[in-house]
């Protein structure tokens, strides 16, 4: 669908930095009237839905998305491209937008986020201010149906080192938030307020505990659901990034200092990257992007290693399909094959859950 001239609704908290329509950019569609998600549902009695349908809308028509970074500028994801000036970064994003829309609907996804639910940090007043993939308290925000990104590199200075290494990293910040957006999701009232009791593969008891357990300090692979799904995540999202930037030739005009952010945003990372950190404005970037390749891509990969063996690439996508329908009979059924019976309950049902393990179907 392409989106043309709608002024998309204000959310309290952003204004748009740059005042322009989107005319040609390709992505999502705008939300449904219900303001529910693809594949979210509305758990309980016909009352207790209706409730839930008020609680949601209003928080996703009034939502302060831009509270907790009052020193940036936010603008629209579909005006901060369209205004770009460099024709390389733009072909990034075109040819990434193509690129995962058709892998997700292999998926089971056929909608993307609205690009109207995206919002972008352009700038900053805080001169220490380094956007990105990684910048801190960012991504996406299922209660409030949106999400909150930000530009990579120094955001106190307008100028780009690597412009197409900016559009990659918002391809890839977009491309992994379509999937949190565009995945399974079951919502309850409990005491008045909204709880999500199921999200992708994994449940929430009534206590408020999750179907799997956290790791332990110091593992290098994972049981838990959590990192499983972030990690199956991202790696979708930096294979769509890798393969535009295989596609477009951009390794060899990627600037020195930045090539440790496009071997992250690639999926290219080695052990060697984190023996020591830079020193500058970047540092604190790095840090969080040596955490976050440590504690999820790196135990993802050695989970897909450790339980798929040869048909690692099988098991991730059976896992990105359940996530987004709900229905977990093909990736149980695969692992009961290679595994034993109830393999799934096994290996990830923490001992403190009492609640349904996720079933074979889907809420109604």
């Amino acid at each position: 669908m392409v989106l043309t001239g709608r002024t998309p609704r204000r959310i309290a908290g952003i204004a748009p930095a740059v005042d322009q329509p989107s005319t040609s950019l390709t992505l999502g569609r705008s939300l449904t009237p219900s303001c529910l998600g693809p594949n979210e549902h509305l758990a309980g009695s016909p009352d207790e839905r209706a409730e839930l349908a008020h609680l949601l809308a209003v928080r996703r028509a009034t939502a302060a998305l831009g509270q907790a970074h009052p020193h940036i500028a936010f603008s629209l994801l579909h005006w901060v491209v369209e205004a770009w000036q460099d024709e390389g970064a733009r072909e990034v994003f075109r040819q990434g937008a193509a690129l995962l829309a058709d892998r997700y609907r292999e998926l089971g996804l056929s909608r993307m986020l609205p690009i109207d639910r995206v919002w972008v940090g352009v700038r900053s007043t805080r001169p220490d201010a380094f956007g990105g993939f990684h910048h801190p308290n960012q991504g996406y925000r299922h209660v409030q149906l949106a999400s909150v990104i930000t530009r990579y590199g120094r955001l106190s200075d307008p100028r780009w080192a690597s412009p197409e290494l900016v559009a990659l990293d918002l391809l890839r910040s977009y491309a992994h938030d379509c999937l949190h957006w565009g995945s399974f999701r079951e919502y309850r009232l409990r005491g008045g307020q909204v709880v999500r009791s199921r999200y992708g593969i994994n449940c929430v008891d009534a206590e408020g505990r999750t179907y799997s357990a956290r790791d332990g300090d110091g593992a290098s692979s994972t049981r838990n659901l959590g990192i499983i799904m972030e990690g199956a995540t991202d790696r979708e999202a930096r294979s769509i990034a890798a393969a535009v930037a295989d596609l477009l030739g951009i390794a060899e005009r990627i600037e020195p200092d930045d090539r440790l952010a496009f071997r992250d945003t690639t999926g290219q990372l080695e052990a060697v990257d984190f023996d020591r950190v830079e020193p500058g404005v970047a540092t604190d970037f790095h840090q969080a992007l040596a955490g976050y390749e440590c504690g999820v891509g790196m135990r993802y990969q050695c989970f897909l290693t450790d339980t798929g063996g040869t048909a690692a690439n099988t098991l991730h996508a059976l896992i990105l399909s359940a996530m987004i329908s709900g229905d977990l009979s093909c990736l149980t059924d695969w692992l009961d094959q290679r595994h034993g019976p109830e393999a799934f309950r096994r290996r990830f049902r923490s001992p403190v859950y009492t609640g349904p393990d996720p079933g074979k179907q889907v809420s109604p």
